[in-house]
């Protein structure tokens, strides 16, 4: 049954790769290639064989591509292809997915987001008094509102003038830390964080961060070197905090379109003392530091 249904999902995928692959094909004009119009066309767009020629690649082959045959396509074509059809990221993203082929950034080594524009920033605002704070992939804060500062402190790295949430909790003294339980969450965290090393692999920033954080803290390198991966969910949380003691909270991700590899992450109280106590907290106009 499970061969069969697998099968069946294959199929599927030829047929909308196939669908795809010609209905793009038909929004390009031989002007936008840089190509004479030649003779009248029957149809609008391309030929096949003309992309095949743009692409670099034999026309059987891409003919085969777009008849949705049981052939396998390497990234490289797949780029030329993409770049053919002046397919922009979400859609080379879903040339690839279509074609069974792992996805990677066009442009490898480039850097992480490091600001939002206002209209995330209005978000996080609409939030408060729920905590909220972007982060990318490497933790990086980008962007809090009121609520976030009010309940958490996190200093800026003497390298950059990013706060990390990571260097923070690895680097700060067990008494300091606002996680309760520290030993349960810091290797979520870790893990997580390794889920997103996977398409950074050998760029400069990423290993630079990595091998920082490993000689600042000894616990960190120990995580880091089990290899445990996790994907980002939502986790209920004990914080605890020098004004109104512990906190329990529920954290929930939320992907930002047009921002890779960051989210949103929202702090709501998972019982009604944990939301007085929020209360509280809110109710002061400057943060406090989350050890007592």
């Amino acid at each position: 049954m499970g061969d069969v249904t697998t099968m069946a999902t294959t199929q599927r995928r030829r047929t909308e790769l196939a669908a795809f692959l010609r209905g793009r094909r038909a929004r390009v004009s031989p002007a936008d290639v840089g190509m004479p119009p030649g003779v009248r066309r029957r149809t609008p767009g391309l030929r096949r064989e003309e992309v095949a020629q743009l692409s670099g690649v034999g026309v059987t082959w891409y003919t085969w591509l777009e008849q949705g045959r049981p052939i396998n396509a390497s990234p490289q074509v797949l780029d030329a292809v993409a770049r053919t059809l002046r397919l922009d990221r979400p859609g080379r993203e879903h040339l690839y997915h279509l074609a069974e082929v792992p996805f990677t950034p066009e442009v490898p080594g480039s850097a992480l987001a490091q600001e939002v524009g206002p209209e995330i920033q209005g978000l996080l605002d609409a939030l408060d008094p729920h905590p909220a704070v972007v982060y990318n992939a490497r933790y990086d804060i980008l962007a809090t509102n009121a609520a976030y500062r009010a309940l958490f402190f996190v200093p800026p790295m003497a390298d950059t003038p990013t706060p990390n949430v990571l260097w923070t909790l690895f680097t700060v003294s067990e008494e300091a830390c606002p996680l309760v339980f520290r030993d349960a969450e810091l290797p979520v965290m870790v893990a997580q964080l390794r889920g997103a090393y996977g398409t950074h692999v050998g760029e400069p920033a990423w290993e630079c961060f990595i091998s920082g954080l490993c000689e600042a803290s000894p616990h960190f390198a120990e995580l880091w070197a089990g290899g445990d991966v996790v994907p980002p969910g939502p986790r209920v949380k004990h914080f605890k905090h020098g004004l109104v003691g512990e906190l329990r909270m529920t954290s929930v991700s939320l992907a930002i379109n047009g921002m890779p590899e960051c989210r949103i992450v929202a702090y709501t109280p998972e019982d009604e003392e944990s939301r007085r106590r929020l209360a509280v907290l809110r109710a002061r106009s400057e943060p406090l530091t989350a050890s007592p």
